[in-house]
């Protein structure tokens, strides 16, 4: 069964989000999907033509990890944007970000300075479900560096596609546009499904 690119078209009108970024970000995530598909074809493909020991099969098989995690936390970014950017405070996470950061803005200073680092990647609000606790991660690429163990709460891309054309070079600028545009009830949801 072929992954289908979601629609996420529902994001433009987004304030501090050009339709220009947004169009050419869906291209890209897209573009992650359609990659996706056509390795998982090719894999298959191989194994059945008993090719699964060569060495075409291994470095498609390492490229999967790239593609599918390029097209998967896209997704997740998307999905926790379009929001007013406003934590409640009764919820969960609201609680746990209190209580393993101090407050809030603590973690809110923490996660902006992780996405603010020089270089390409992701800040991610990881939840650690054996330690039940919040981390905020880089990550450098896709399919490298995750928290074994860990799922993603609420992603940030800060790969020079998610805010260049709008914001040129001031990343601090854009960080603050994702901020005022989260849909926190998308991570309390995963936040809610990761401890179930």
């Amino acid at each position: 069964m072929a992954y289908e690119t979601k629609d996420y078209s529902k994001l433009i009108g987004m304030t501090g989000f050009s339709e220009t970024l947004l169009r050419n970000h869906f291209t890209l995530y897209q573009g992650y999907v359609n990659n996706t598909n056509t390795l998982c074809d090719a894999l298959v493909r191989l194994r059945n033509e008993g090719k699964g020991a060569t060495a075409e099969f291994s470095e498609l098989k390492r490229r999967f990890g790239w593609e599918f995690n390029g097209m998967r936390l896209h997704e997740y970014y998307f999905e926790n944007l379009g929001g007013n950017g406003q934590l409640g405070t009764g919820g969960t996470l609201a609680t746990k970000l209190n209580e393993q950061f101090g407050s809030y803005e603590e973690w809110m200073q923490d996660f902006k300075a992780t996405g603010a680092m020089r270089g390409i990647g992701w800040a991610i609000l990881y939840l650690d479900i054996q330690a039940n606790k919040l981390l905020n991660v880089w990550i450098n690429e896709h399919d490298v560096g995750h928290p074994a163990g860990c799922v993603p709460i609420l992603v940030l891309d800060v790969f020079e596609h998610a805010f260049l054309t709008d914001y040129g070079l001031k990343r601090a600028d854009y960080i603050s546009a994702y901020f005022q545009n989260i849909d926190w009830e998308a991570a309390e949801s995963r936040l809610a499904q990761a401890r179930s």
